[in-house]
């Protein structure tokens, strides 16, 4: 998955210029350690060393959930050592990752697809280091992929969302034009025609055509203003259901639906939003799930306990091993018709025993 020059380009210059500046350069970013044990330990450690793509451990979404699970890889491995260094411009993976092979790391990871290019190139030339990366393969046996068969459970979003909206439109937009984004918008747009086929009803998706693979994207994971900005225009054509799949930058969404009074919700992505943004809860009607957390612990866990991670299959996380789920409704518990309940809980069993065929050109392969 190679994502269009161009859309690196407005990642970079989006996210700062000093940074991009000084990372050009050769120089690493600062690394984090929180809660690093002394030295005398530092022998018996098995260092987790991951380079957070951008927006950093604090995005509420899919950074954030890899480096929960490296937090938790250490509760049950004890002998985990977790580090991360962030990243505020594509220019820092490269410095990052190198900069984890200098210090013999024992298991280093990227996460994001757009990391897919770089990491195979370092992991080519550190032959002796244990690389893992979230959304993207390598061909390289050092490099551990993790996946998602993310369109699975958006499906079930685009019906839910579908069966709640009152208007008969909803939306979807994303951060960047990139696989592992674009695979959450097909199921979205699939299930949403799910819903109408099923219903004999007409309820239309704005921000993504899935035929012509194109649709609204902000250009940024961390650009809160141009969320805004792109709601208020899907809420302006009617949508009143919104499915922002751009991390940080789905915060400017969620605060639209905030301001909206209860006319429009949210359906996040990653981790569930009521753990990961708890302020703005009371918007989200669920959240398409990406267990990273378990992907990432589970290997970080087999490493430390000096099990071999094969590159092939890696881990592909769909909705029979609860690699992908749709969260609990939470505050909008009692706002879902039963009917609506149980109808997605025979949809995902249909799913699982291929009942119902999902599919994406972004899929896993």
């Amino acid at each position: 998955m190679r994502p269009v020059r161009g859309k690196r380009i407005v990642a970079i210059l989006a996210a700062g210029g000093l940074t991009l500046a000084a990372a050009a350069c050769g120089e690493a970013p600062t690394e984090t350690t929180p809660g690093s044990g002394s030295s005398s330990a530092a022998a018996a450690a098995y260092k987790a060393c991951m380079v957070t793509d951008l927006g950093g451990i604090d995005d509420k979404s899919f950074n954030a959930s890899a480096w929960a699970g490296l937090q938790a890889a250490q509760k049950d491995a004890p002998n985990v050592e977790p580090k991360y260094v962030a990243s505020s411009s594509e220019a820092d993976y490269e410095p990052g990752l190198r900069g984890y092979v200098s210090q013999g790391c024992n298991f280093i990871l990227a996460v994001g697809g757009l990391m897919g290019d770089v990491t195979t190139k370092v992991a080519k030339e550190s032959a002796s280091s244990q690389f893992g990366i979230v959304d993207s393969v390598s061909g390289n046996s050092n490099v551990y992929p993790m996946q998602f068969a993310t369109h699975q459970a958006a499906f079930l979003a685009g019906y839910l969302a579908a069966g709640y909206s009152k208007s008969g439109k909803v939306a979807t937009y994303g951060g960047l034009k990139i696989a592992p984004v674009t695979i959450f918008m097909d199921g979205f747009a699939d299930g949403v025609a799910h819903y109408n086929t099923a219903k004999g009803k007409n309820v239309q998706v704005l921000g993504w055509d899935k035929k012509a693979q194109n649709g609204s994207f902000a250009e940024s994971f961390i650009d809160q203003n141009k969320g805004k900005s792109i709601t208020q225009t899907l809420v302006g054509q009617g949508a009143d259901v919104i499915m922002p799949v751009a991390g940080g930058t789905g915060l400017g969404t969620a605060q639209v639906a905030k301001d909206s009074g209860g006319k429009v919700s949210v359906i996040w992505v990653d981790q569930d939003g009521c753990k990961s943004a708890s302020q703005y809860c009371d918007v989200f009607l669920s959240t398409v799930v990406k267990n990273i957390e378990e992907a990432v612990k589970e290997a970080v866990v087999k490493g430390a306990k000096g099990e071999a991670l094969a590159a092939a299959p890696g881990y592909v996380g769909d909705l029979e091993n609860n690699g992908v789920s749709l969260a609990p409704f939470n505050q909008f518990d009692s706002k879902v018709d039963a009917a609506l309940k149980t109808e997605l809980e025979t949809l995902k069993a249909d799913i699982i025993a291929g009942k119902v065929k999902v599919e994406s050109v972004s899929a896993p392969k």
